[in-house]
């Protein structure tokens, strides 16, 4: 299937912006070695991208609510058909139905950005002095032409951690190919981080699956695509990675506010008070139940709050005291033997 259509929505939108920086007064000229008008088109481009999706980033978050609500009627339809694959899918199936719950929905919103990344990759990726076909997906030449040479801090937005002195040259940089090699691995360092802290935010506020394979591919959520744009980021040309970079932290943001505005819910197996309050984590602990959910004091990093130095209670002695004439006590049991005597 052709992707010419999102190529020539992506290019629309990042030259709507561009036209907009222009017409208020930030023009193409450098200024710190950047050029502006085409960064802030970029950054632009993926809040206007994420503005259309949020609807669909919020039909995300409740699907998985009620996932998570449904998770103790899912281990009981395990336990009942257990041996019996065809009747637990076609009974897990049937409860989805009932209760409105779409597994998929919970991809939905990576899978529309997948074809929304790989057109921003090819439109950036044509970038170049040579490309015979600049006035393709709408562009014109002029603005080819100064897309071509923009740069973040005298960087090529079209270089990447990996380019070569001869490609270098070729998009007109003149400097060191340390200096693109610095700023491009600070640009992929912060990808990694961000993605990262990405996934992270999502799994504190809504906790670990219990399903092995589920919990599996959280952390390859958390942990494996990290640390694969350590070697993908190298590929990218540096306007992909602000694209990236941007998108990352506009996620931080929106997950934040979603969450609030719809926080999990409480373990179906701990006991909440009359005011409604989430147990603690000592009365968890007693029924044998564990809380996946993490407080929602706790900080993005997950750190606990600071927490009071239990106090020793104070025992009143006097009261423990024997009352004078009382009888004596004995802890012996009914029917045990008394000690033997000693022999007088």
């Amino acid at each position: 299937m052709s992707l010419d259509w999102i190529y020539y929505a992506i290019s629309w939108i990042l030259l709507r912006w561009h036209a907009l920086w222009d017409a208020i007064g930030i023009s193409d000229g450098r200024v710190l070695g950047t050029n502006w008008a085409w960064i802030l088109s970029i950054v632009f481009l993926v809040v206007t991208l994420r503005v259309i999706l949020f609807p669909v980033f919020v039909k995300q978050i409740k699907s998985q609510r009620a996932m998570q609500a449904l998770q103790p009627k899912v281990k009981e339809l395990q336990e009942k058909h257990k041996g019996d694959r065809e009747t637990l899918q076609k009974e897990m199936m049937e409860l989805y139905k009932v209760e409105k719950a779409n597994p998929l929905m919970g991809c939905l919103p990576m899978f529309l950005q997948i074809p929304v990344f790989l057109g921003l990759f090819h439109v950036l990726r044509r970038l170049n002095p040579d490309n015979p076909r600049p006035t393709l997906y709408g562009w014109t030449a002029d603005q080819f032409s100064d897309a071509t040479h923009s740069a973040l801090f005298t960087v090529p937005l079209p270089a990447k951690f990996g380019s070569s002195a001869a490609e270098l040259s070729q998009l007109g940089y003149t400097g060191s190919s340390m200096t693109v090699k610095i700023i491009a691995g600070i640009l992929v360092l912060t990808m990694m981080a961000t993605t990262y802290l990405t996934s992270r935010q999502m799994i504190l506020k809504t906790g670990w699956a219990e399903d092995p394979q589920q919990k599996m591919i959280q952390r390859l959520m958390l942990y494996g695509i990290p640390l694969s744009l350590l070697v993908s980021g190298s590929l990218f040309p540096i306007g992909v990675v602000i694209y990236w970079v941007t998108n990352n932290l506009f996620s931080l943001a929106q997950q934040q506010w979603v969450l609030r505005k719809f926080p999990p819910p409480v373990n179906a197996n701990a006991k909440t008070g009359a005011s409604g309050a989430r147990p603690a984590n000592g009365a968890a602990a007693k029924n044998g139940t564990k809380n996946p959910v993490q407080p929602a004091s706790r900080g993005l990093f997950g750190r606990k709050p600071a927490q009071p130095e239990p106090q020793t209670p104070v025992v009143d002695t006097k009261a423990l005291a024997p009352k004078p004439g009382a009888k004596p006590t004995t802890n012996a049991k009914k029917g045990a033997r008394p000690a033997n005597k000693p022999k007088g």
